[in-house]
């Protein structure tokens, strides 16, 4: 007891040190605004902040704005954001160097002078990676990731990483070091996760650009739940060097890093900077294909295919409605609409997704959390990796009548692959599986000669604690990291009144704990934004922002 006592205060000192050193980070950044104010009383920081990413970065390209006018104007709307949402970790001070820097040297990239905010688990030199570990603190990374080193060779300047949840395996935003972040809409709401620290600075407009990762929607949830876009690519467009994981090794589930934004446009921009020589020098295993102007600034009228649910979580009030508007205002604008059927996601979401995640057992998953003091919502899970083999057969046997799958062969497969390991050939045959599913989908798609797809997006913004809950409300997203489809999210209504009222019919297609647990998240929403996804085929980044902006423009 004393020994454990011992280590437990030894974890205790170190968060301390990480939460002093974010307090130190706000210091300095109200520090750093609140000088710049006093030299330059004049400034209209107001008219700054409201510029979208392209005309922002044109006027620091011409000269027309100075880049420490942009710079400190995001540093005191970030310092706001963070003092009301909590989502900021640390402070980049080198950021105010390479501002210097910049202004001396004249080197201009597409995003010159443009702050950038930086998820947790994206390594920036000399800063934490801590993926909401204590065992991660006064760990400084030795290097800047790919992705940052492109960056800030295109004029970019990192300056602040945002919250995430503890493992990054989580659509909430909490960690024992850090605390919970908020959503800058609605302070008992979620901000999203895993990258929800970016979405409440970059939807509080504390940040006009930010990168994140996204494994089973934690770029497009964020976006989502505050009322911004976003992007996830196809997995491997852009570098995931020195980008950490919340599962290491597993190949069943595409993870993805791109960027989260305020509109489309910004999102493209990002886009055409990071798709260069450098990334596809400094990465060799990204492969060298540029931004396509020519897909991306098409007016052709598109073939989209659409569908209002899944069948496994049914959708809010509010989530039918965007998707029924949306595809009324496409029709309208000239394109063509096909209903495009879903079937067997439960058997997708368990027998992909949860299998190929956990597939050794949990065992690399459970490693992380060694010598930590908060397992966060997966409690239950470390009891069942930990437990021997004889009670996960008496509990699987229990969990029957209470796991959610239609189909034998589902309930099998989360059985199997929560509570047990896999061999190593039935891991290469779930690879399989999961390739011929991929061709399977597209076939399907190419037989309705789809462009691309109008799917929906779980929202509106749960209640702060609900998605530990509500794990399995992540099909309509994870859909897409398991196929490795690029998907992106625009918000395309709010919820209203009526949708509020509708809700308390809510039953689900299951109409079990699940079911009951997401209709009292979904409550208190009138107001709250809602989106849409738009999904491409691999590799069609410039289609799938193309039909987002069409989205956005209707």
């Amino acid at each position: 007891l004393l020994l454990r006592w011992r280590r437990r205060r030894g974890l205790w000192r170190k968060v301390a040190e990480a939460q002093q050193r974010q307090e130190r980070s706000l210091v300095q950044m109200e520090t750093a605004a609140r000088r710049f104010r006093e030299q330059h009383p004049s400034v209209n920081v107001v008219s700054i902040l409201s510029l979208p990413l392209p005309e922002l970065s044109k006027k620091l390209r011409d000269g027309s704005l100075p880049l420490d006018y942009v710079f400190y104007a995001y540093v005191g709307k970030a310092l706001q954001i963070a003092t009301e949402t909590n989502c900021i970790t640390e402070y980049l001070q080198e950021s105010e160097t390479q501002l210097r820097k910049a202004k001396l040297t004249g080197k201009q990239g597409l995003l010159y002078g443009v702050p950038v905010s930086i998820k947790d688990s994206i390594d920036c030199q000399g800063h934490d990676s801590t993926l909401g570990f204590i065992k991660n603190i006064n760990k400084p990374a030795a290097e800047d990731s790919v992705v940052v080193q492109v960056l800030r060779r295109q004029g970019a300047i990192p300056f602040v990483k945002t919250n995430v949840p503890q493992s990054l395996i989580s659509y909430d935003c909490k960690n024992l070091i850090f605390g919970q972040t908020c959503n800058p809409l609605l302070y008992t709401k979620t901000s999203g996760g895993s990258s929800g620290g970016e979405g409440a600075l970059v939807g509080g407009g504390g940040s006009i650009l930010g990168i994140g990762t996204d494994v089973g929607g934690s770029l497009r949830f964020p976006a989502a739940f505050c009322g911004i876009c976003a992007l996830k690519p196809t997995g491997k467009r852009l570098s995931k060097r020195g980008i950490m994981s919340g599962v290491t090794g597993q190949k069943a589930v595409a993870a993805a890093v791109g960027p989260i934004a305020k509109d489309v446009e910004s999102l493209a921009l990002c886009l055409r900077a990071l798709l260069c020589e450098d990334m596809f020098s400094l990465d060799s295993t990204v492969p060298p294909l540029p931004f396509n102007e020519e897909v991306y600034s098409s007016t052709q009228p598109l073939r989209i295919g659409y569908y209002e649910t899944d069948f496994f979580t049914m959708p809010s009030p509010a989530m039918r409605r965007a998707i029924r508007e949306t595809k009324q205002l496409l029709e309208e604008a000239g394109h063509t609409l096909i209903p495009f059927e879903l079937t067997n996601v439960d058997y997708v979401i368990f027998n992909f997704c949860v299998r190929g995640m956990f597939a050794d057992g949990g065992t690399s998953f459970v490693k992380k959390f060694k010598g930590e003091m908060e397992k966060g919502s997966t409690g239950v899970f470390f009891w069942l990796a930990k437990s021997p083999h004889w009670l996960k057969a008496v509990l699987s046997w229990i969990a029957k009548p209470f796991v959610r799958c239609s189909l034998p062969a589902c309930f099998d497969t989360f059985i199997g692959f929560v509570f047990f390991f896999s061999t190593v050939d039935e891991v290469w045959s779930l690879h399989h599986e999961i390739e011929e599913f991929c061709h399977q989908f597209i076939a399907q798609w190419k037989k309705l000669n789809l462009d691309v797809m109008l799917c929906p997006m779980l929202g509106p913004a749960l209640g702060i604690g609900y998605p530990g809950k509500l794990s399995v409300a992540v099909s309509y997203t994870m859909l897409y990291n398991a196929l490795d489809f690029p998907a992106g999210v625009v918000p395309v209504t709010m919820v209203t009144d009526e949708d509020e009222e509708e809700l308390k019919g809510y039953k689900g297609y299951y109409r079990d704990w699940w079911d009951r647990t997401l209709a009292k998240a979904f409550r208190g929403s009138v107001g709250m934004p809602v989106a849409v996804q738009c999904v491409a085929l691999p590799w069609q980044e410039e289609l799938c922002l193309r039909f987002m902006k069409e989205v956005e423009t209707l």
